[in-house]
């Protein structure tokens, strides 16, 4: 049997890891107007019902990701993984205060760290070479950063990631069967955290802007977020 049909057969023995922008809901221009569609919000009741775990494992901070995913039977986990790390307060100030001082027009501030998008910009490639700039300011400061898609994020300088997070519920709950699905390179860490267990699942919604490494590590590959609804269906 292969490792989505082992999954899929038995899904109270498996758990369900998602990622939410680029997979579960559409990329839009705004981050702010992102929301999963609806078919895919009744699919993720469904799964939430029958698997031993299913979770959303995102950059957002949770309860951003919560209103837009609309599933509250789905276990949230934000900031990529900093969420976990109760290290990660202690930087939020600094973070913050170097976020706002870096005045870029379009600045996500969240409760763990910042983000830096230029998706809305006129001349990617200037704003990008802008952004490395800012990110060479960070890395002076302590911090760690972080390259996604159309997005500079700056991190407190912990080891927490998407894969510190997988790893953290599986051990919690006993799983040893796992699906992750993402689209950009911090999904990888994702990827990563389900080495050696007994049954797992790597799909990777694949893009023009998505890391490449993502695709060539993924068990499945698929090239939208309808086309990942469809594979929900399956499960």
């Amino acid at each position: 049997m292969d490792p989505l049909s082992r999954i899929a057969a038995e899904p109270a023995l498996a758990a369900l890891f998602l990622d939410v922008d680029g997979v579960l809901a559409p990329i839009v221009e705004r981050p702010g107007d992102a929301r999963v569609p609806e078919t895919t919000r009744a699919e993720l009741e469904r799964l939430a019902a029958r698997y031993g775990l299913a979770a959303c494992v995102t950059g957002r901070p949770s309860a951003v990701a919560r209103e837009i995913v609309g599933v509250d039977a789905l276990r949230y986990v934000g900031e990529h993984g900093l969420e976990l790390d109760p290290g990660a307060r202690a930087w939020a100030d600094r973070i913050h205060a170097f976020a706002a001082a870096a005045a870029w027009r379009d600045t996500e501030s969240k409760p763990l760290s910042a983000a830096f998008h230029y998706r809305s910009a006129l001349d990617e490639a200037a704003a990008r070479g802008l952004l490395e700039q800012v990110a060479a300011a960070a890395l002076e400061e302590g911090f760690r950063t972080r390259w996604g898609r159309m997005v500079l994020e700056v991190l407190p300088p912990l080891d927490a990631s998407k894969g510190t997070a997988v790893r953290r519920l599986l051990g919690e709950s006993g799983l040893r069967r796992a699906l992750y699905a993402g689209d950009d390179t911090t999904d990888l860490d994702g990827f990563d955290a389900l080495d050696g267990l007994d049954a797992a699942v790597r799909v990777a919604v694949v893009s023009s802007e998505g890391p490449s490494a993502l695709g060539d590590r993924a068990d499945v590959i698929v090239g939208s977020t309808e086309a990942f609804a469809e594979l929900l269906r399956q499960l």
